[in-house]
C-alpha cells in the first residue's frame, strides 16, 4: 500500500505548481480547506493579530479542518499581498491534537521542489510537493511555519474563527505544543490545503462564496460550525465525497474594494473560486454589506470607498458573477440574502434593496438554481428579522443552530 501511494506522490510532485493556479492545477487534486486571503491590516471590530508587523525567528502553527480526506495532500501559501519576496526556512504538516499539540507519529516536512526551504515572490502563489499523510474527511491539520529572517506585512485571512500560535524560533517539530506561548484568530500565508482523494471517482469540490455570514462570524470559535463547515458534515453523513471550500471575507462587498475587507466579489471571484482545485459547483452568498454600508459613516479607510448602491447594480454584479463561473462549466447556486431588519446598518430603503434582489435571484432564472436562506432563517412572526432561535445577537450574523439551519436548507443533490 505504501509503495503504491509512493508512486502516486512521485508522479503529481512532477505536476505540482510554483505559482499561477489555473494554469497548473493537476486534474487529480481536489481542494480540502481553502482561506481566502487579505493585505495585512486591522479591522475596525477584532482583533489586531500579527499581519501588520509580519515575522522574524517566529514559528507560527496554523489549525484547519479538511471536508474531505485522501492519502496525500500537499499545502498552499499565498505571498498575494507581500512587497517582497517571502523567505519560508521551512514547514511541517500534522494531524492536530489539542491546543497547539499535534498527534504523534504524524509530524511531516513539506518541501517544495525538493527543498525544505523556498522564496514566494510578491503577488505569488506556491503549492507544496505531495505529502503521504493519509487523511479522513473532518481530521483536523495543523500546519507550522518557520521564518528565520523578516518577513514584513504579511498576507492573511483575518477572521479565522480559529486559533493560530506562534513561539519564538524555530518549533516546526514540536509535538507537545507548549512552547507556542501567543495566539492569533487569523491565519497568515495559508490558502489552501488539497488531497488526492482515495477513490477515482471522488473528484470535486464545492465552493462557498461570500462575506462574513460565509465566513463564520457569530458562530463559536474554535467549534467549526461555520456553514461551511455543517454543510460539508452534511455531505460527509450522505456518503457524498465532495469537498467544501469557504471563499467569504468578513466584510466583503460584490461592488467595491475595502483595505480591511478584501478586493471586490468581482476581482477576487477568480482567485478564490475559479482557480480553486477540483471546483465544480459555487454558491455565492453576497451583497448585504453592499445595500448596509451605504448607509454608513465608517471611520477610517476600511469603509472606504462608502457608496449607495441600486438593486440594478447589485444584480448587474451577480451576473457577471454567474457568466464567470459558467464560462469554466461550474454549476452556479445563488443564495438569497438572509433578513437584517435591526442591523446596525439596517435601513428602511435598504431592506427594499435586499427584497428586489432576493425575487431576482428567486425569479430569474439566472442562477442554475437557488438556495433560499432568506425564508429558511427569517422570523416567522417578522420575516424582514432574522429568526431570533439564530440570531447571535447583531440582528445580522446566524449562531451555530443558524449555520446549521443554512447548511440544512441546501439540497445536496445540486452540488
Amino acid at each position: 500500500m505504501l509503495a503504491a501511494l509512493a508512486t502516486v506522490g512521485m508522479a503529481l510532485a512532477l505536476v505540482t505548481p510554483a505559482a499561477s493556479a489555473r494554469e497548473s492545477w493537476h486534474p487529480g487534486w481536489v481542494g480540502a480547506w481553502s482561506g481566502s486571503v487579505q493585505q495585512a491590516s486591522a479591522p475596525p471590530w477584532g482583533e489586531a493579530g500579527w499581519s501588520a508587523e509580519g515575522f522574524d525567528n517566529h514559528s507560527v502553527r496554523q489549525v484547519v479542518r479538511v471536508s474531505t480526506g485522501g492519502p496525500t495532500l500537499r499545502v498552499r501559501l499565498s505571498n498575494e499581498y507581500g512587497t517582497e519576496p517571502l523567505r519560508l526556512t521551512g514547514a511541517t504538516v500534522a494531524r492536530a491534537g489539542e491546543g497547539a499539540a499535534v498527534r504523534p507519529g504524524t509530524l511531516r516536512p513539506l518541501t517544495f521542489r525538493g527543498s525544505k526551504s523556498t522564496v514566494i515572490r510578491p503577488g505569488g502563489l506556491l503549492a507544496s510537493d505531495p505529502v503521504l499523510l493519509p487523511t479522513a474527511a473532518l481530521d483536523e491539520l495543523s500546519v507550522t511555519l518557520y521564518f528565520a529572517g523578516k518577513t514584513g506585512p504579511s498576507t492573511q485571512h483575518n477572521l479565522a474563527t480559529e486559533l493560530s500560535y506562534r513561539a519564538e524560533g524555530d518549533h516546526r517539530f514540536d509535538r507537545s505544543g507548549r512552547v507556542f506561548d501567543e495566539t492569533s484568530e487569523s491565519w497568515y500565508y495559508l490558502s489552501g490545503v488539497d488531497v488526492v482523494g482515495w477513490l477515482p471517482w471522488h473528484r470535486g469540490s464545492v465552493a462557498t462564496f461570500g462575506d462574513s455570514i460565509t465566513d463564520g462570524f457569530g458562530s463559536t470559535p474554535g467549534a467549526n460550525n461555520r456553514y461551511p463547515n455543517e454543510l460539508a458534515e452534511r455531505l460527509v453523513a450522505a456518503g457524498k465525497p465532495l469537498g467544501v471550500l469557504n471563499a467569504g471575507i468578513s466584510g466583503n462587498r460584490v461592488l467595491s474594494d475595502s483595505p480591511c475587507f478584501g478586493e471586490e466579489g468581482i476581482a477576487r471571484f477568480e482567485r478564490d473560486v475559479l482557480d480553486q482545485p477540483g471546483v465544480r459547483t459555487v454558491i455565492v452568498l453576497e451583497g448585504i454589506n453592499d445595500i448596509g454600508f451605504g448607509s454608513l459613516d465608517m471611520p477610517g479607510e476600511c469603509g472606504l470607498p462608502t457608496r449607495e448602491v441600486t438593486a440594478e447594480e447589485l444584480i448587474a454584479g451577480h451576473r457577471k458573477l454567474i457568466r464567470a463561473a459558467k464560462a469554466e462549466g461550474l454549476t452556479v447556486i445563488g443564495a438569497t440574502l438572509l433578513p437584517y431588519k435591526g442591523a446596525g446598518y439596517y435601513t428602511p430603503e435598504g431592506e427594499d434593496i435586499r427584497d428586489t434582489v432576493n425575487e431576482w435571484i428567486r425569479t430569474s432564472g439566472a442562477y442554475d438554481t437557488v438556495v433560499d436562506l432568506d425564508r429558511a432563517l427569517a422570523d416567522p412572526n417578522d420575516p424582514d428579522r432574522l429568526n431570533p432561535a439564530y440570531d447571535s445577537g447583531d440582528a445580522l450574523h446566524p449562531n451555530d443552530a443558524g449555520m446549521h439551519a443554512m447548511a440544512a436548507a441546501v439540497d445536496l443533490n445540486t452540488l
